[in-house]
């Protein structure tokens, strides 16, 4: 590392590594992108774009790093309501709007992650799999195993079900393009989100649910 990017990182201030994430994440939301430039970065942040190497290497261990921030909490909040002593319908209520509230807030994860997933060597993308992939994949099983095993859930298929419920969150937040053309807004408004996790809770769950 030059000496240099040393002096630019002694002089950041206290949290500067976080800012980065947060701006970059900022700057693909508002921009309906997955992608950054250091010096728009540099600019929204206020921070030397020197600090990128410093932190994560270059813009793609920045990338990395955001990816890894946003999974990382979604799994610790899974692990958490997988964790709580709640009937499985209560609990399947929440973590869908807990999937929507994601995306409204980082609707280019699902698009970062299958890029760099695709564009990593194996073992980068197999660390990305087995750390947040798979424990996903698992807790799904679980969430639906208990639902049946109780007469409350149909025995649907949880692969198809991860799908359907991480998909429909996912495909809306990254439709800017469609609410703008064909629903005059491009705006992820918190009245639009609230609209839609009611939405998403009422039609996943009329699919899941065993007749009574």
């Amino acid at each position: 590392m030059s000496t240099v990017t040393r002096e630019v990182a002694s002089e950041a201030p206290p949290g500067a590594r976080e800012q980065l994430l947060q701006t970059a994440s900022d700057i693909m939301r508002e921009g309906d992108i997955v992608d950054i430039s250091l010096s728009e970065l540099s600019l929204r942040s206020g921070l030397n774009s020197a600090l990128v190497k410093y932190y994560f290497g270059n813009k793609a261990g920045l990338m990395k790093a955001l990816l890894d921030r946003d999974m990382e909490g979604i799994i610790h909040a899974v692990d958490a309501l997988m964790a709580k002593d709640m009937p499985p319908e209560v609990r399947l209520r929440r973590h869908i709007g807990a999937v929507v509230d994601t995306y409204y807030k980082t609707p280019y994860l699902n698009r970062l992650l299958m890029r760099l997933v695709r564009e990593s060597d194996p073992d980068e993308a197999h660390r990305i799999a087995d750390s947040y992939l798979t424990p996903l994949s698992r807790a799904y099983d679980k969430l639906i195993a208990d639902g049946v095993k109780r007469g409350v859930f149909r025995n649907v298929d949880p692969q198809m079900f991860y799908f359907t419920t991480t998909g429909a969150a996912d495909r809306f937040f990254a439709s800017r393009l469609v609410l703008k053309h064909c629903y005059d807004t491009d705006t992820l408004t918190e009245e639009l989100r609230d609209r839609y996790r009611e939405h998403c809770i009422d039609f996943i769950m009329a699919g899941i649910l065993a007749h009574q």
